[in-house]
C-alpha cells in the first residue's frame, strides 16, 4: 500500500483522532466526514477495532503499510514490552525527531525537508527520513539550510518539545537525549490493541 498524501483533516475526521496530535483537526468538527458524517454511529468489531488503531498510528507517523509491518516485526524481536519498543522505534526515526525538535510543523513537512537534504545527523547528510537514530545522536540543520523560511517559522512557532530532546535554537541544533518514557508519548494511543492486531 502506497503512502497516503490526501487530506489529513479527512482521515482525522474519520478516525476520531488527531494525526497532527493538536487537535486542530477536529475542533471545527468532531465527527465523520461526508454528508451523513455526524449521524454515524458505526460499532466496531474486535478485529475493527485494532485496525482502525493501526491505521491510526500508521497515518500519524506516515508510513506505508510495509515500513509499518517491518518497525513492528523489529520491535517483536527486542526485550520487554512489544508495544512501548515500537512506539519508541516510531519516535526514533530521523523525520520524527525533526519535527520534535521543532524543526518542521509536521511529520510531513520533517519527511520533506530530510528528503531534500536539510538534515545532518552528528555532522553528516542525512536524506532518509526511516533512518533510525541513537540516543545521543545530534540532528542539525546544515549550514547552507539555516535561513530556509520553513524551518525558521517553524522553530519559531514550537513553544514546548518533549524532554528527551534538548534543542539549541541559535545552532537550530538538537541532541536525542533518551529513549521516551511511555507517559511521553500519546495516551490515545492504545499500542496493545496493534499487538494484537499482527498477532491474530
Amino acid at each position: 500500500m502506497a503512502r497516503y498524501t490526501g487530506p489529513a483533516y479527512k482521515k482525522a475526521r474519520h478516525l476520531n483522532f488527531s494525526l497532527l496530535e493538536n487537535g486542530r483537526e477536529l475542533a471545527r468538527r468532531p465527527y465523520a466526514p461526508g454528508m451523513h458524517g455526524a449521524d454515524k454511529h458505526k460499532k466496531l468489531s474486535e478485529y475493527g477495532t485494532q485496525l482502525q488503531e493501526k491505521q491510526k498510528v500508521r497515518l500519524m507517523y506516515g508510513l506505508t503499510e510495509k515500513q509499518f509491518r517491518k518497525v513492528y516485526e523489529k520491535a517483536a524481536r527486542e526485550k520487554g514490552i512489544t508495544g512501548e519498543n515500537f512506539l519508541r522505534l516510531l519516535e526514533s526515526r530521523l523525520d520524527n525527531l525533526v519535527y520534535r525538535l521543532g524543526l518542521a510543523k509536521t511529520r510531513r513537512a520533517a519527511r520533506q525537508i530530510v528528503n531534500h537534504g536539510h538534515i545532518l545527523v552528528n555532522g553528516k547528510k542525512v536524506n532518509i527520513p526511516s533512518y533510525t537514530c541513537k540516543v545521543g545522536d545530534v540532528i542539525s540543520v546544515k549550514e547552507n539550510s539555516l535561513e530556509h523560511p520553513a524551518i525558521k517559522e517553524a522553530v519559531e512557532a514550537t513553544l514546548n518539545r518533549p524532554q528527551f530532546v534538548e534543542f539549541d535554537a541559535k545552532k537550530l541544533s538538537g541532541t536525542y537525549k533518551r529513549l521516551p518514557d511511555r507517559s511521553e508519548l500519546n495516551s490515545e494511543i492504545n499500542e496493545s490493541l496493534i499487538v494484537e492486531y499482527y498477532n491474530r
